[in-house]
């Protein structure tokens, strides 16, 4: 019997945990390569992971609901390559494929594009990773032994067979020390692939230069930055232990009920543990507030036209008439065409200097609400689109984000984000900016509200638009004269069709 474990992967954008959702498979159920074994859901999106090997499920290593980091066991599974039996195939690639048991960077595209049929491998089943071409990808053969096929004419010779053996042996071994000196030897980069066991180096305070590798070719893995992080802190006090981690805290359930709370005086309810894509949202909310200089202006705009105007089109063309939604994105796009340092990325420097990133068109993102939480789905290349071509885009993306099936490129990548708050029924907000973008415009509600028109007083659809932005790409005039374009544009919607 032969178990092997598949470890949790890099699912995309350098994302270091997920949640299991629900397991697919049980123990004892036949698995196929590339078979979808476990739900899990992201800081970005929920996805099902296939299985990199063929065989019998040994063991699930998670409950529902318990959050795993990447690299952390995930199933084991019983391939029977040992005892003779053989591998279910169930259509999967020839002799079964594996994945290399610790940290995965992806496979080599020039490897890929020139492996056989045979060693061609399941492909990018996810993001960062998929079953390798070649089982036998980085492999070191040996020099073959005198006897085999090849080394048939030094075995014609008059050598006697026991030297030929004890030459072979040599050999072997020659080779085995060359293995272990390439590995320990001093190279001027580290061969490390994966991001994690960088990142994992450098929470630990370890030169990853420093960290002989045990893998293939000296490759670094996960397990060598730990014993060099542990050698490195030195041995425990005698008569204690030194744990290779930290003992976790026991976890409190959420119905469970607890003591009185020392601040408050109130009986606690319950305990949520900050997750998933809560966890993200707070992490990225922080990192605006705290790098951000932002300043936020806004106006009130006569919506009447507009609104008119849509009802026009779905009267003319009820299943192609793009939303309100739709058309104020197509300004904001004219109006980001005039002022593109709105749609820019600042970046830092290693030095710590900065600089202002400017991109050839806009991708387009929108706040959408799930059942997950808030998510920001984005329309690439949106200033080539037309109102109908990112209303169809704006309903794709939001019952991909609403269904989880949106993935890292859906929801990741935006230039300038649109928060349309007036479907909670809000007039106005002081939105946080999407980092790392340099703005966000938000929509209020539309109602019916006292206006003055040609000094009369009337009742108009009146909508606020509020623009928070990044102070150190552009100052209120570039700002300002954005909102009032983008306000323009929706008080009379026909005077910008001409530019649009």
């Amino acid at each position: 019997m032969t178990v092997k474990t598949f470890t949790l992967p890099d699912l995309g954008e350098g994302l270091t945990e997920a949640e299991l959702v629900s397991w697919l498979v049980r123990v004892g159920d036949t698995v196929a390569v590339d078979q979808p074994i476990a739900e899990v859901e992201t800081a970005k999106s929920a996805v099902e992971v296939p299985c990199p090997f063929a065989g019998t499920v040994h063991q699930l290593h998670g409950d529902s609901g318990q959050t795993l980091d990447v690299g952390a066991p995930l199933i084991s599974v019983d391939t029977g390559d040992r005892d003779g039996t053989p591998a279910p195939q169930g259509g999967g690639p020839k002799g079964g494929q594996t994945y290399r048991e610790e940290e995965r960077a992806g496979a080599d595209p020039a490897a890929a594009a020139g492996a056989s049929d045979d060693d061609a491998g399941s492909g990018s089943v996810l993001i960062g990773y998929g079953t390798p071409p070649g089982g036998a990808a980085g492999r070191r053969r040996r020099p073959k032994r005198a006897g085999s096929a090849d080394g048939s004419a030094a075995a014609a010779t008059a050598v006697p067979a026991a030297a030929a053996a004890a030459q072979g042996a040599a050999q072997a071994a020659a080779a085995d020390a060359a293995h272990d000196a390439m590995a320990s030897a001093p190279r001027l980069a580290p061969t490390v692939v994966s991001p994690i066991v960088r990142k994992l180096a450098k929470d630990r305070g370890i030169d990853i230069s420093t960290v002989r590798g045990s893998g293939p070719g000296g490759l670094v893995l996960r397990r060598d930055v730990v014993a060099a992080a542990d050698a490195a802190a030195g041995p425990a006090p005698q008569g204690t232990a030194a744990p290779s981690s930290p003992a976790p805290a026991p976890e409190r359930s959420a119905q469970e009920p607890s003591a009185v709370d020392a601040r408050t005086g109130l009986g606690v309810a319950e305990r949520l543990p900050v997750t998933g894509i809560r966890k993200a949202i707070g992490q990225a909310m922080t990192r605006s507030r705290s790098e951000i200089p932002e300043a936020t202006v806004w106006v009130d705009v006569d919506a009447t036209k507009l609104v008119e105007l849509r009802a026009e089109l779905k009267a003319q063309d009820p299943e192609r008439a793009p939303g309100l939604m739709a058309l104020i994105a197509r300004f904001v796009l004219a109006g980001l065409a005039r002022h593109p340092e709105l749609a820019t990325r600042i970046e830092t420097l290693e030095d710590g200097s900065q600089q202002i990133v400017r991109f050839d068109g806009v991708n387009l993102g929108f706040a959408a609400q799930t059942d997950r939480g808030l998510v920001v789905p984005n329309i690439r290349g949106a200033h080539a689109l037309s109102a109908r071509g990112l209303d169809a885009e704006l309903r794709r993306l939001t019952e991909l984000a609403r269904s989880g099936k949106a993935g890292p490129a859906e929801l990741s990548g935006s230039t300038f984000t649109l928060n349309n708050y007036g479907v909670f029924g809000t007039d106005g907000a002081a939105a946080i900016i999407n980092h790392p973008e340099v703005a966000i415009l938000g929509i209020g509600r539309i109602i019916d509200r006292p206006w003055v028109v040609d000094g009369q007083l009337a009742v108009r659809k009146v909508t606020q638009l509020s623009l928070a932005f990044d102070h150190r790409v552009c100052d209120g005039g570039a700002a300002g004269g954005f909102l009032r374009m983008v306000a323009d544009a929706v008080e009379n919607p026909l005077s910008v069709l001409a530019d649009l």
